[in-house]
């Protein structure tokens, strides 16, 4: 339930939910020229260095961070005024990142609307377990589990897996104008690769477009477990949760140096971003530094980010991440009482 301070939050953030021509023209192109200058200069640098075709991939896959923001923007209709306008965007953006447009759009809306809520877990997030339906789990799924929680795993093969497997394919259920911009992101994608394989040579584009894959996808992941998976968020059930509270407490405000900022489009202010979708990335910075309230929300740095590395589970009693390290007494205590209960009663 929405209590009066939480309604004059949300009524605060009116004003910079206004999309500005000027600034989304300008950010345009401060995106997409850089872009494409650092991938030209990628492969004419080839004949000099693979070392600098390399680095200079590094730089551009930080563009394509950006050219995300962009893209994830349209599809809360922020971006621009007219959603025609969002959507065209959108689906060049998407095409640019590997995202479908209206795949992307329907999961994230849902991420949205469900995020902190414990009851309402699976569309759009990272997985997560509680430390209570870990340790009730079978060998295997907390198998699975471990897996995906290893950093190799999620922030290198993830990717692999999320662009070129899983949003390659419709969601069950999903709509024709859904499944159309599937098809047609997948087609574009398809013949933009072929086009530039044969046009540059399939060894220059798999070294620089690879590049660019993996540092703008282990970016994006990185920034989207982070800005989730701290130590004191927030996570209630159904009955009890609170989409401004999941908002502004489970979604932390990272504050990152200026030259990382812009380049990941503002989204380190994700607690603002949660709380009002239909603000800009370039007045999220504005509508935090202006909402005092917003200020006293988790703060995470680039430092103290590494520590979400090892918090793996939710303890329903205490609120907080836990890893798995702290639990290996429990499932100890779990073994001793199954192992208890399974040994025969000794005779008189």
């Amino acid at each position: 339930m929405i209590n009066q301070k939480q309604k004059q939050l949300r009524k605060e953030m009116a004003p910079y939910e206004k999309s500005a021509t000027r600034k989304s023209i300008l950010q345009l192109i401060n995106t997409f020229v850089p872009f494409v200058l650092l991938w030209v200069l990628a492969y004419q640098s080839i004949n000099i260095s693979y070392v600098l075709t390399v680095l200079l991939a590094i730089v551009a896959g930080g563009f394509l961070v950006r050219i995300f923001i962009i893209f994830h923007d349209c599809c809360h209709y922020s971006f621009f005024k007219k959603r025609k306008a969002n959507d065209i965007l959108g689906t060049i953006t998407g095409i640019l990142t590997l995202f479908p447009y209206r795949q992307w759009q329907h999961d994230h809306s849902v991420h949205h609307a469900t995020s902190s809520n414990l009851d309402k877990r699976g569309t759009g997030d990272i997985w997560m377990l509680t430390v209570d339906e870990y340790l009730e789990a079978s060998k295997m799924t907390r198998l699975k589990y471990r897996l995906y929680r290893n950093p190799f795993i999620m922030f290198v093969l993830g990717p692999i897996y999320q662009f070129l497997i899983r949003n390659r394919f419709n969601r069950k259920g999903a709509r024709k104008k859904e499944r159309m911009s599937t098809y047609l992101t997948n087609v574009v994608i398809v013949a933009l690769v072929v086009l530039l394989g044969l046009t540059i040579g399939w060894i220059p584009f798999l070294v620089i477009q690879g590049t660019i894959f993996m540092v703008s996808g282990a970016s994006g992941i990185w920034l989207f477990y982070v800005q989730h998976t701290f130590e004191d968020s927030y996570f209630e059930e159904d009955e009890h949760w609170e989409y401004v509270r999941a908002a502004v407490e489970g979604s932390s405000f990272y504050k990152l140096p200026k030259i990382l900022q812009w380049i990941t489009g503002n989204i380190g202010y994700h607690h603002v971003h949660h709380l009002s979708p239909r603000i800009p990335n370039y007045q999220l910075a504005e509508a935090h530094e202006n909402t005092f309230p917003l200020q006293q929300v988790p703060t995470v740095t680039l430092g103290t980010s590494i520590a979400s590395l090892k918090f793996h589970l939710w303890d329903e009693e205490k609120k907080n991440f836990v890893g798995f390290r702290t639990i290996k007494k429990k499932i100890a205590q779990e073994r001793a009482k199954k192992s208890k209960v399974g040994r025969p009663v000794k005779s008189s």
